[in-house]
């Protein structure tokens, strides 16, 4: 029997998914979580094979959280889902040790074939996914500009093309505005952008805010 934690900070979104879940014969929800901090409680202390765990978390980043589930137990494998489109997301979530990435339009059709494959000790890779990974690979040292910024930078980024103010985006982050600060001068200079004009600009053509 595959134990899943399902970790989204929506209810009805949750109880979806373990709808799905609980008309499968091999796999059973063992718990649900609405935070970070609360999916890293229940895996420390329940047995756990396969974390459901969404990007958008009100008290850290999904990123974040997965980052700490690797550290203390390398071999579990977490599914990461979000409502961003795979190019948005997806890489970084795999290299960050993620299993594999479910965009929540699909998630339905393709969340059961997705936990039995990563509970198996493979990864889920979408078409989506495996295209933007072979558009990686292919790219070579002349990957895109944003590739080159770490999680904060890249999320300070789209936060910052989506319109939110440096107040609004510590909040967000769970941050003070001063480091906020320094994580965008930092990614304008590895862009070698001049301004938040130019930043969202960028963003948009490359599709990477909503």
């Amino acid at each position: 029997m595959i134990r899943v934690l399902i970790a989204d900070d929506h209810a009805i979104l949750r109880r979806g998914l373990a709808d799905i879940i609980s008309e499968t014969k091999d796999m059973q929800v063992c718990g649900e979580a609405e935070s970070g901090a609360q999916t890293l409680r229940f895996a420390r202390e329940h047995p756990v094979d396969v974390v459901v765990l969404d990007i958008t978390m009100p008290d850290r980043n999904g990123l974040d959280t997965l980052k700490q589930l690797k550290k203390e137990k390398p071999k579990l494998a977490v599914l990461m889902l979000s409502m961003h489109p795979e190019e948005t997301y997806a890489l970084r979530a795999i290299k960050a040790g993620a299993s594999g990435y479910l965009n929540k339009a699909s998630a339905p059709a393709l969340l059961v074939t997705a936990i039995r494959q990563v509970a198996g000790g493979r990864r889920y890779i979408s078409p989506q996914v495996a295209e933007a990974l072979a558009g990686t690979i292919a790219s070579g040292s002349d990957g895109p500009a944003h590739a080159t910024l770490s999680d904060r930078e890249y999320e300070t980024m789209r936060l910052i093309a989506s319109g939110k103010t440096l107040t609004e985006i510590a909040a967000e982050m769970h941050l003070s505005v001063k480091t906020v600060s320094v994580y965008r001068a930092r990614l304008l200079e590895k862009m070698q952008l001049k301004n938040n004009s130019e930043l969202t600009h960028y963003a948009l053509k490359k599709q990477l805010v909503d």
